[in-house]
């Protein structure tokens, strides 16, 4: 069984800052990608950010400059750090895993119940 348990979620005022973290536990023979996914009411869950297990990024322009993605891949750990942030990023946000479970495995997508931020005055 493998979990993802998000924190850092939380209300703040326009060009506040959060840091959001994510851990991956359990039955885990490898993570490749790791990365961060929003749903703002009435639209469509979108990628924010992603990051290889070799460091390679994406990430939304809407968020460049002002999000930053890193992994501690000892630790299986992905994490979010947020600055100047605006009421658009309003949204749960849900970290997303592609996991193999095992060497023969193929990879699985694993997701976090999702922690929600909410940026207003």
């Amino acid at each position: 069984q493998v979990q993802l348990v998000e924190s850092g979620g939380g209300l703040v005022q326009p060009g506040g800052s959060l840091r959001l973290s994510c851990a991956a536990s359990g039955s885990i023979f490898s993570i490749n990608a790791m990365g961060w996914y929003r749903q703002a009411p009435g639209k469509e869950r979108e990628l924010v950010a992603a990051i290889t297990s070799g460091g390679s990024i994406n990430r939304v322009d809407s968020v460049k400059g002002r999000f930053t993605i890193s992994r501690d891949n000892a630790k299986n750990t992905v994490y979010l750090q947020m600055i100047s942030l605006k009421p658009e990023d309003t949204a749960v946000y849900y970290c997303n895993a592609r996991i193999k479970i095992r060497y023969t495995s193929p990879e699985y997508n694993y997701w976090g119940q999702g922690t929600q931020v909410a940026v207003s005055s």
